[in-house]
């Protein structure tokens, strides 16, 4: 899993911990039945939070879910009937795919270029395939840590509303980078179901996501889809969430997450700089390209039984042939001295010269 950096910082810790025994004052209470989508104070804590990537929703429009995953397979359920075809990168979230192939949808992956997809094969693919919706991972694309510009994003806008084309946008890692452009939702608000995922941002265990939907029709089609799936979102999580984002703990964490990913990715550059990889200072991994005479299955199975996460290209790859790259993960529990020892042995495997197996 690509996960984030875990809070080592005592004063932090000490934050975390006593918004978590604030909120068990009021246990018996969380243990029961609550909103689908979350209640007032609950959607107030997800505005406030999502202002910090310059949305505005009406509290009406933002439904509070159990997780991005679940969220992309409800809102899929929405718009989607097996046999329908869904657009996205050419190279996406693993999650997605396994999504798709469970509701016997088509996923079409579409060509760009190193500032993501092309709005003329976007053009075309809808064209071609009469697409019932476009699924994006626009900043820190899992794996390619690729963020699409804003210039890129309002072309893709000025496509999707020419066609009416629905947008999932998959904005996991959007609350990460210091200043990253705005998200797909202010330029196409109609169409975009926005998934605001706190997994990577704050904690994969709280399994929580601020969606916001195109209206509030939508948000409360989406939360009868949600009540069907999960009946709703798990209250404690709720309940701290929404606590550590009123006394600024969340954005604390955000903050750690941000400046420890940056001294990770400049341990990763040190170690593996000698060979062409892609990385974003804000991102959880570097997508490594094998060099000539390496293979990834060989690559995988060298550092299989390490903890170090390296996961082939197959996992993420939609259309066209794998390549010889591996997403490899610099984030989780690991110190900066162990993953230094992990990055400089995945560099021994990577040598030829040096490899001794």
């Amino acid at each position: 899993m690509n996960l984030p950096p875990e809070p080592d910082d005592p004063d932090l810790l000490a934050k975390m911990q006593d918004g978590l025994q604030t909120v068990s004052t009021n246990l018996i209470a969380l243990l029961r039945y609550q909103s689908s989508t979350g209640g007032t104070a609950d959607k107030e804590a997800a505005s406030s939070w999502l202002s910090m990537r310059g949305m505005v929703p009406s509290l009406e429009r933002i439904a509070i879910t159990p997780g991005a995953h679940p969220t992309i397979l409800s809102i899929l359920l929405l718009l989607a009937r097996p046999g329908d075809v869904i657009l996205s990168e050419d190279i996406t979230y693993p999650g997605v795919r396994a999504i798709a192939a469970r509701l016997g949808l088509t996923l079409v992956g579409l060509r760009g270029d190193a500032d993501g997809i092309l709005p003329d094969a976007l053009a075309d693919a809808i064209d071609e395939h009469s697409p019932r919706a476009l699924y994006l991972n626009p900043t820190l694309n899992n794996p390619t840590t690729r963020t699409i510009p804003l210039s890129r994003r309002q072309e893709i806008a000025e496509v999707l509303v020419r066609d009416h084309l629905p947008l999932i946008e998959d904005d996991a890692y959007g609350f990460i980078p210091a200043n990253p452009p705005a998200p797909m939702a202010t330029l196409a608000l109609d169409l975009t179901w926005h998934i605001g995922g706190l997994a990577k941002c704050i904690g994969a265990g709280l399994r929580l996501a601020f969606t916001v939907a195109p209206d509030a029709r939508a948000a409360a089609r989406l939360a009868q889809s949600m009540k069907a799936i999960a009946v709703m979102p798990p209250a404690l999580s709720m309940a701290l969430a929404t606590r550590w984002i009123q006394d600024g703990t969340a954005d604390s964490i955000r903050r750690f997450i941000r400046n420890e990913t940056a001294a990770r990715q400049e341990i990763a550059r040190t170690a593996l700089g000698r060979f062409e990889m892609d990385a974003d200072p804000s991102a959880f991994n570097v997508w490594l390209h094998l060099p000539e005479g390496r293979s990834r299955a060989e690559i995988v199975g060298r550092m299989s039984g390490t903890e170090t996460g390296v996961i082939p290209s197959d996992a993420f790859t939609v259309s066209g042939p794998a390549t010889e790259s591996v997403r490899v993960c610099l984030g989780g529990k690991v110190c900066r001295q162990g993953l230094t020892d992990r990055l400089t042995d995945l560099a021994l495997a990577l040598d030829p010269d040096a490899y001794p197996g």
